[in-house]
């Protein structure tokens, strides 16, 4: 088959379009639906939390001054925006906590912006449940198979934002296949989704969470949406971004593996492999916090017991959360957080005051971080040793291994719906929380998903 610029189309590019394009029709494993319904569940509870923090609050004005035809619902507020305008604000909101589920493999927070992009599209198109979880599900396939298939090799030394090439290509994804898309006009999504690829990771020097939450979960969610709605009103486009004598490959990738695009698909579902989050904190600082409770609980002890810390993370990933500006994102303050109050809850992770509090900087003093190659490697990933000598003269340690809310050591949806109540009942009460995590249990027996907007509005 040609394209329309007069190459052959690759036959992963033909994959890949034709597995988007039929992918509403398509059943999920039980499992896998089962999966997919809980990461629902975390994001919308994310996006909810988040429209109150600095970036949710930002975004939700911003989209509802642009104006425009009533599509979808902007998360927390009742502004009802065009789709692609109301995929920006919510994917802003889902990662402005740091509670979003993140995918290791494939380098990105999938939830943030795929979630907030198939919602998006569904509410404008008046979808079915059935076809957004559905949507949803593939368009974790799909960004986490495009950001492996560029090869990068550590996260530390990466010159292209895999954080937001994944969202965008994932949204790009879910989008076309709720729009019902033909593999043709599902190829020219994936052109326009290429010639909206960028991110380049100096987000990790934002101070307010702002930027951040816009690389990771608006900007793709936004392009994503765009990308798939412009096709569907009759946007024709190059129908293979990826082969040519210019092509993504060229431009973004560092050992590219096109193969890696369509590897197991319809086989192995990367929302398998995606982590929901236990603590709202940054990814790196999960196993951190992990191994410092198993010392707080296993041992009874706090703050006023100890006399050092040591931390042993992996190196490649250490400086995403070393001495960080923002509470939620600093491993030195939520270990603190940690000791002084038994545990670290959303509201303290989330208090700017109390990074200058006297007590939490005193305890910062006696912590020091251990880069570690050795743990970099280890599998699974994410790996920490928390040591922690006590004034008494006791030398306590624990090496958490399986992260709890990895595939390795999964919460139980018990667990999940916790803690979504737990962040949601503070904006939309303990009625309308209680609603929504049952229509989240059951979305796939929805007649539209417009059924949620009147429980996500506030």
């Amino acid at each position: 088959m040609s394209s329309d610029s007069g190459g052959a189309i690759s036959k992963h590019t033909l994959a890949l379009s034709e597995y988007i394009a039929g992918a509403v029709d398509r059943e999920l494993p039980e499992g896998v639906a089962a999966k997919t319904r809980l990461h629902i569940l975390d994001t919308l509870a994310a996006m909810l939390s988040g429209s109150r923090l600095k970036a949710g609050r930002l975004a939700a004005p911003y989209v509802a001054a642009i104006g425009g035809a009533a599509e979808a619902t902007v998360i927390g507020t009742r502004h009802m925006v065009p789709a692609a305008n109301a995929a920006l604000a919510n994917g802003m909101s889902g990662h402005a906590d740091e509670t979003d589920d993140s995918h290791l493999g494939g380098r990105f927070h999938p939830g943030c912006a795929i979630v907030p992009a198939a919602l998006a599209v569904a509410e404008r198109q008046n979808a079915s449940g059935r076809d957004f979880l559905r949507a949803v599900a593939l368009g974790y396939d799909v960004g986490a198979r495009l950001n492996m298939s560029l090869g990068y090799s550590r996260p530390d030394t990466t010159e292209h934002s895999t954080h937001s090439l994944g969202a965008l290509f994932g949204s790009a994804a879910a989008g076309a296949a709720i729009l019902r898309l033909d593999p043709v006009r599902v190829r020219y999504v994936l052109s326009y989704a290429a010639q909206q690829a960028s991110g380049v990771p100096f987000w990790q020097r934002d101070q307010h969470h702002v930027e951040k939450a816009f690389d990771f979960g608006g900007m793709g969610a936004r392009n994503g949406v765009s990308a798939a709605l412009m096709v569907a009103s009759g946007f024709p486009a190059v129908d293979d971004p990826f082969s040519g004598k210019h092509n993504l490959f060229n431009a973004f990738a560092e050992k590219p593996e096109p193969a890696k695009l369509t590897d197991g698909l319809g086989e192995r579902y990367e929302i398998m492999a995606a982590a929901i989050k236990k603590w709202c904190v940054g990814s790196p600082i999960q196993s951190v916090l992990d191994a410092t409770m198993a010392l707080i609980e296993g041992h009874r002890i706090s703050a006023a017991d100890v006399a050092r810390i040591g931390i042993t993370m992996p190196d490649d990933r250490m400086h995403i959360v070393d001495g960080r500006d923002m509470p939620d994102v600093c491993v030195q303050h939520l270990v603190a957080l940690a000791l002084l109050d038994g545990t670290v809850g959303f509201e303290a992770a989330h208090d700017y005051a109390r990074m200058q509090d006297p007590a939490v900087l005193a305890v910062r003093r006696s912590i020091e971080l251990i880069p570690s190659a050795q743990l970099t490697a280890a599998v699974p990933a994410r790996q920490a040793i928390v040591e922690i000598e006590t004034k008494d003269g006791r030398r306590l340690r624990h090496h958490a291994k399986a992260v709890r809310g990895t595939p390795e050591n999964p919460m139980t949806e018990a667990e999940v719906e916790a803690k979504a109540l737990d962040l949601i009942r503070p904006i939309i009460g303990p009625e309308r929380s209680r609603s929504l995590v049952s229509a989240a249990g059951r979305i796939a027996g929805l007649a539209s998903v417009r059924e949620l907007s009147p429980l996500l509005q506030a």
